[in-house]
């Protein structure tokens, strides 16, 4: 496997094309005056807004883990504000919103403010005018344990509207039962006639969140203690290449949450769906850092080159962001973290679904992006 800076794409993307009729976006900039022809002559079925790594807290700026990279705590409520009123502007409203995790910082624990900072970022996505589907990172385990986050408005199963497919048990562990240490988070819906979506669960298998007397988290602090050997687990001393995503505010999936996964794109596969899978961690190392992917990112991988209907993996947590269309035709789309945006740029997007493909109109740090599907 190449080296991860080798293939990791940043910076701007190449002129995109847009699927919608020019009469809708004469607000747009003008990267989208150089549609192609074909993608012109069709509108979008629906569109969604994604948006990653907010990470709010009332406080001074700080830095990164590495103290290379500013964070504007408070600045981030501020573009997450920016980000609904763009979202609430847009000509089409979008079908729904993916916050990919991360929503308030994890040093709202420590201020015992954690309470009131996720209210202050839950009253500005009061104000959108679409649904908004939450996904868990690290930070929302630093500030909540599962029990109090499955109570809380960040758990969106109730947004699921599909029945579980034919050939799923609807009794299988998803962390709806507050008092299974074991259970995950995860649920599919579809907005849209042969179109899916499944959020999965990066911190399935984790010391984060985890009560210490569960088998997930004794399980999980074995296997992390059995590669990162230093008394601090957040730190990447002595580790090197791949072997660098064995710190503690990383995580993986459990066997059931793999099968789980597997049934829900086997019934895809079978009815000509298109999918995009969603989670905070990215799960392929050429799309992030490889300090940002899960411990066990080769076995999700595994599952998902298994089907045919795969589309994209969408994803936070690496606040620099990544793209990388792997083998299979799989994007991978990592997207850039708001807590690292300057107050006088933006990170936020709208992927509008067409026929044919997908298409990224990133503001901000996020570049635009084409994601074309798979030929079968």
């Amino acid at each position: 496997m190449r080296p991860v800076a080798m293939t990791r794409f940043r910076g701007a993307g190449p002129p995109v094309s847009l699927c919608a009729g020019g009469r809708w976006w004469l607000y747009i900039s003008e990267i989208f005056k150089r549609m192609e022809p074909e993608a012109a002559k069709n509108d979008p079925y629906f569109t969604f807004g994604v948006i990653a790594d907010v990470q709010y807290a009332d406080t001074e700026n700080g830095f990164n883990y590495s103290e290379t990279r500013d964070r504007y705590y408070r600045n981030s409520l501020h573009l997450l504000r920016s980000a609904i009123m763009g979202w609430n502007e847009e000509p089409i409203t979008p079908r729904f919103i993916l916050q990919l995790g991360d929503l308030i910082d994890g040093c709202n624990s420590s201020v015992k403010s954690a309470d009131d900072a996720l209210q202050t970022v839950l009253s500005e996505f009061a104000k959108c005018k679409s649904p908004v589907h939450h996904i868990w990172g690290n930070h929302e385990f630093y500030n909540f344990d599962r029990e109090l986050l499955l109570k809380s408005a960040l758990n969106t199963k109730r947004l699921g509207n599909e029945k579980p497919p034919d050939n799923t048990d609807s009794s299988e562990k998803t962390g709806l039962d507050p008092h299974d240490p074991e259970g995950f988070y995860g649920y599919h819906f579809s907005p849209f006639p042969k179109f899916r979506f499944i959020l999965t669960d990066a911190y399935d298998v984790s010391i984060l969140g985890r009560k210490k007397n569960s088998r997930k988290h004794h399980d999980s602090m074995l296997r992390l203690k059995s590669k990162n050997g230093n008394e601090n687990l957040n730190s990447p001393r002595g580790l090197t290449g791949l072997n660098l995503r064995f710190l503690a505010f990383n995580g993986g999936f459990s066997q059931e949450q793999l099968e789980w996964l597997n049934k829900i794109l086997t019934f895809s596969d079978n009815n000509q769906e298109k999918v995009a899978i969603i989670g905070h961690l990215p799960v392929h190392p050429n799309s992030a850092d490889p300090m940002c992917i899960p411990w066990n990112y080769d076995e999700i991988l595994s599952v998902l080159h298994a089907h045919t209907s795969i589309v994209c993996f969408i994803a936070g947590h690496d606040h620099d962001g990544g793209y990388y269309l792997d083998d299979h035709g799989i994007h991978h789309l990592t997207f850039e973290g708001v807590i690292e945006t300057s107050p006088e740029s933006h990170a936020f997007g709208t992927i509008y679904v067409c026929e044919d493909r997908m298409i990224l109109k990133g503001r901000g740090r996020i570049s635009d992006r084409v994601l074309h599907y798979r030929k079968t």
